[in-house]
């Protein structure tokens, strides 16, 4: 499942890579691609969307 999400608390190269580690941590097969300057996180996963957005809020980083 590939899922396009907007994180508006995304702001550097730091906070892309703590979603990163936090989605990894959900799905370590999961490909992701986060993106400050648009604020979207791409991510291919076999974990469920809930799954992902729960993931995201726990690190910080809520889903808009």
């Amino acid at each position: 499942m590939t899922l396009q999400l907007t994180v508006p608390s995304m702001s550097c190269s730091v906070c892309a890579s703590k979603i990163t580690q936090a989605l990894q941590a959900v799905d370590a097969n999961a490909s992701i691609q986060a993106d400050p300057t648009t604020k979207l996180v791409n991510v291919e996963t076999q974990a469920s969307e809930t799954a992902i957005k729960e993931a995201l809020a726990a690190a910080g980083y809520p889903v808009a």
